[in-house]
Parts: C-alpha cells; sequence; structure tokens
C-alpha cells in the first residue's frame, strides 16, 4: 500500500509509476513519474540524493536515463515504489509531489527515429478489401514478416497539441488536384520506445526484447487516406502519414506490463527462424476510441498477429542500428469486429456507412474533431494499470 493519496485502487498507483516531462510553476522541463493524480518531481528527488541515476533526471528528456539500461530502469523503479510506500519516506518525498492539474506535459523523449508497422491481421484483411477490392485482402508476403515503413521523427508530437488538416494531391475525375484532405483518419496504435541502442551490423534477436526495450506510449498515426490512396503505389506511405503522429506524454515502463503478457496468436505458416520468439507472446491492452467524447471503438491489442519481440527483430535483421530514442509502433490494432476498428476508414468502412457521432454522423474527421485515445492492461493481484492518453484536436488547413 502507499501512503499517496489516491494511489490505492489507482490506474496510476505503485503498480504502474509511468515517466514523463513536465513543466509547472514556468520553470524548465523535468522528468516525473505519475502516481495516481500527482506527480513525483524525479529530478527534485535527485538532486535532494533521494535516488540515483547517474544524473539523467537533470535533463529535458527521458533519454539519458533510457540510455542506462535494464538494471538501472529496475534500480530506480524498486527505490521509488520504496519511496511511494514506507512511510519513513513521506517527509522526504511528499514536498516533491506536484498536482498533475497544475503541470503542462511535454514530449517525454527525443524521437530518434519512428517505424510503423501493419502487424494486425484484422486491419490488414479490411484496408485490403476496401483499397484493392476484388482481390486477396491480404498481400503474399503479409504472413512472412512484419510490414512497416519508416515514418518522420520530427512530426511526432506529444498528446494533446492540435494537428493540423494536411494539405496535398489527391485523386478526381479529371485527374489529381490539391487541397485539405477530406479523407482525414485516425490509426489507433501502440509504441515501443526503445531505450538501449545497438551497433549498426548487428541483428538484435526476438528474444532480447526486454534489454533494448524501455517502455509503451500510446500512439494515433494520423492518416490522410485520399493523399494516401493516390501516393502510396508502388512505394507505400508518405505524405499522407508524415504531417503527425501523436503520442502519449507517459511512458509506462515495459516492468509495469509483466502481467499483461499473453499468448499471441499462433502464426501459419510457420515464420522463419529469425522471427521465431519464444515464448511467443503478445500484450492484453485494451484500447478505447472516443470521438468527441463518445467511445466508438474498442481495438484488443492482444489478438495482433506479429509481436513486440517479432517487430524489433525484423526492424535490425538487415544490420540496421537502435537508437536510444526509437519509437516503433504496432501498426492499426483492430480485432474482428466491426466496433474494434483502429481507424474510421474500417469504422465507416471506407467512408460507406457512416457512424453516429452525438448529435450527427460522420464518416471521416471534421475540423474541431477531437480524438482521444486509451488503454488499460491486467497489473498484479487483480490490478488494473492504466495507459497514457493520447488525445488531439482537428485545426483547419493553413
Amino acid at each position: 500500500m502507499s501512503w499517496v493519496t489516491g494511489a490505492a485502487g489507482s490506474p496510476y498507483g505503485v503498480t504502474n509509476l509511468p515517466y514523463g516531462v513536465f513543466r509547472h510553476g514556468g520553470r524548465e522541463p523535468r522528468i516525473g513519474v505519475r502516481v495516481a493524480d500527482l506527480v513525483l518531481d524525479l529530478t527534485g528527488a535527485e538532486e535532494a540524493g533521494l535516488v540515483l541515476a547517474a544524473g539523467a533526471f537533470g535533463r529535458p528528456t527521458l533519454n539519458d536515463f533510457m540510455a542506462l539500461g535494464r538494471p538501472q530502469w529496475t534500480a530506480v523503479r524498486q527505490r521509488l515504489v520504496e519511496l511511494l510506500t514506507d512511510p519513513q519516506h513521506q517527509p522526504a518525498v511528499e514536498p516533491l509531489l506536484v498536482p498533475l492539474a497544475e503541470v503542462e506535459m511535454a514530449l517525454p523523449f527525443e524521437v530518434a527515429d519512428y517505424v510503423d508497422f501493419y502487424s494486425s491481421e484484422h486491419h490488414a484483411s479490411n484496408v485490403g478489401q476496401i483499397f484493392r477490392p476484388g482481390q486477396p485482402p491480404l498481400l503474399p508476403n503479409w504472413k512472412h514478416l512484419p510490414v512497416g515503413y519508416h515514418g518522420r521523427a520530427g512530426t511526432v508530437v506529444v498528446s494533446g497539441t492540435p494537428v493540423v488538416r494536411p494539405c496535398g494531391q489527391r485523386a478526381s475525375a479529371d485527374g489529381p488536384v490539391f487541397g485539405p484532405s477530406v479523407r482525414l483518419d485516425i490509426e489507433a496504435e501502440v509504441g515501443f520506445v526503445v531505450g538501449v541502442g545497438s551497433p549498426l551490423g548487428h541483428r538484435v534477436s526476438a528474444d532480447d526484447l526486454t534489454d533494448h526495450v524501455f517502455g509503451v506510449v500510446l500512439v494515433n498515426d494520423w492518416s490522410a487516406r485520399d493523399i494516401q490512396a493516390w501516393e502510396y503505389q508502388p512505394l507505400g506511405p508518405f505524405l499522407g502519414k508524415s504531417f503527425a503522429t501523436s503520442i502519449s506524454a507517459w511512458v509506462t515502463p515495459l516492468d509495469a506490463l509483466a502481467d499483461a503478457f499473453v499468448p499471441a496468436p499462433e502464426q501459419d505458416p510457420t515464420v522463419l527462424d529469425y522471427l521465431r520468439d519464444v515464448p511467443h507472446r503478445g500484450l492484453d491492452l485494451r484500447l478505447t476510441v472516443e470521438w468527441n467524447g463518445e467511445r466508438v471503438s474498442e481495438p484488443p491489442f492482444a489478438g495482433m498477429y506479429w509481436t513486440p519481440a517479432q517487430q524489433l527483430a525484423h526492424l535490425t535483421v538487415n544490420g540496421a542500428s537502435l537508437r536510444t530514442g526509437d519509437l516503433y509502433a504496432s501498426g492499426t490494432v483492430s480485432g474482428p469486429e466491426r466496433g474494434q476498428a483502429g481507424s474510421f476508414l474500417e469504422l465507416t468502412w471506407g467512408g460507406s456507412e457512416p457512424v453516429r457521432v452525438g448529435d450527427g454522423t460522420r464518416t471521416f474527421l471534421e475540423d474541431g474533431d477531437t480524438v482521444t485515445v486509451t488503454a488499460t492492461a491486467p497489473g498484479p493481484d487483480g490490478t488494473v494499470i492504466a495507459l497514457g492518453e493520447v488525445t488531439g484536436t482537428i485545426l483547419p488547413a493553413t
């Protein structure tokens, strides 16, 4: 039990303890950890000698701390649990707790590279039917490797950042036209944040996920479907994706999700040796998508065909190096039912079946719309872990 008010029974209790970067009272960004509806100032805690992190909490991003590696991550986490549960530490720690309502959250880490995968069989099949009617839903390579694309790290933004409607080329009966996207969409995803890098030319094994991945964020990979449909052949996503990718302000440590690992779906055909992860495990994360405050979808992450460990192995199998701050995302999380779709492209079946949102109906996003993605996971002893939400509001094209 924690002595912190509100921690008992909170999905942000001491079994969670996600990391973030915050501003408070006009001060420079500081590193913190969330407990209940409070933020523990880790920069101040390290200055006071309460935690030891080789000075990494004196930085304005998590990168230096993430680069320290798993032994240090584990030691700091154990120390934080001790500080927040042992009443003898309350007099020293309590002055370092700041109400969450008083802080402004910043991007928690400097993004080195960004890769987005395409790991849900249900999503890939749905998109195949919508974009390529009359053809096989899955392309021949899909069940042999985790398909992905290299995104734009510089447009990864923290939750709450407004998203300006992108402009670009889209197809029309009279040829390509230029203007604001009229089929603006979301992609509800889960992202994995790399802490420890790897040298160029080195392959990272699927067995080494926990040695390299520091934690998990929720991701909304905003997508302009009309721009995407015109440009994606033959090289894939580009301007239809690169204008903005939102991530949650809180990074949930992988250690906090130890009880959320579950058997992943069986893979047929058998994958190549470098993609074999033993045990073959996914994460039981239960996502919720809200459109203007109304729940429209509940995508289940446990059913993803390709696992985070396989994605990491494939990402590096050609010798590509990892860097601290690399972000790789799962791709859209969708289940077998329409109400489990992780994109509005699927939810409205390409815009042909509008859904009711509030007092009206929607197919794709309109200016002023707000989308929020949340998620929970099972924790130890029947507790619930909440992942930091990712939210964004659409602004008109400039």
